[in-house]
């Protein structure tokens, strides 16, 4: 009875071990994370808009680049981590062209909203060291908190730390600022995504411009324009994985010189 008890646990065990073998190598090959993420690399990089000739070793440096030796924290998800261009995003696109150092906190997957450990409040508070010098702080207005239907919230008539709804997409942003300011004294801005079909995003972005008069943020808006993201099928197809993640392509050739043009902007008003 023993033997036959102890041979039932022993199946289960191993039924649960492939279980999570499996789970492992599809989040590896699927997501590019995880102990197997070199399959992911593998197939990621069969994908002609992360060819090697797009890496962010061939971004050209700027000359006088007002971001010379600073220090940049990037805030982010899936997009700010690259997940789609074998890692090679904004922070690498930043560091090469304009000469400055960078922590990138991105996960995959989070939300501004404050829902759990990975939020972009608690690694705010938790990974990033406090202590440290930071002349900019970049985020990522996450598309993770309109697809899955976090609250918007409302604009605080309060500019205390401890008065915004982190339970809110518009409390966690607010929070996001404040902190940053407070904390060390930079400047902060927050970027949009190129646009794809989401009207939940689009609320998001409006919010994001009515905190830009707010707080005196900058905003580089990759969602409003028109002309910006007017692409043909070819050049969609070279630039974005799917209607959200860029390709190594999409962050060097069209996101990111005009992340780059309004960020100068900002820098310079």
């Amino acid at each position: 009875m023993k033997a036959r008890k102890k041979k039932k646990v022993m199946i289960i065990l191993i039924a649960i071990a492939v279980f999570l073998l499996v789970e492992w190598l599809f989040i590896g090959y699927r997501f590019s994370f995880g102990p197997f993420k070199a399959l992911g690399d593998i197939r990621m990089n069969k994908i002609p808009g992360n060819a090697q000739s797009y890496n962010m070793d061939t971004v050209d440096p700027m000359k006088n680049s007002p971001l010379e030796g600073k220090n940049v924290l990037f805030l982010g998800s899936s997009v700010t981590y690259g997940s789609a261009s074998l890692r090679q995003g904004i922070p690498e696109y930043f560091a090469a062209r304009f000469g400055c150092n960078y922590t990138k906190e991105a996960v995959s997957g989070t939300t501004l909203v404050d829902n759990g450990k990975n939020s972009y409040v608690q690694r705010l508070l938790n990974n990033v060291d406090p202590n440290a010098s930071y002349d900019l702080l970049i985020c990522q207005l996450s598309t993770n908190d309109a697809s899955k239907e976090m609250p918007l919230g409302d604009i605080s008539g309060s500019k205390k730390l401890e008065e915004f709804d982190t339970n809110t997409i518009t409390g966690a942003m607010e929070f996001i600022i404040c902190y940053a300011q407070e904390t060390w004294g930079c400047k902060v801005v927050f970027y949009t995504g190129s646009r794809y079909d989401s009207a939940a995003y689009e609320v998001m972005v409006i919010r994001l411009l009515e905190l830009e008069e707010k707080w005196g943020i900058g905003v580089l808006n990759l969602w409003s324009s028109d002309e910006f993201n007017n692409l043909s099928d070819d050049a969609r197809s070279l630039y974005m994985y799917d209607n959200v993640h860029p390709t190594k392509a999409g962050y060097r050739d069209w996101w990111c010189p005009e992340m780059e043009r309004q960020l100068l902007g900002f820098l310079n008003d």
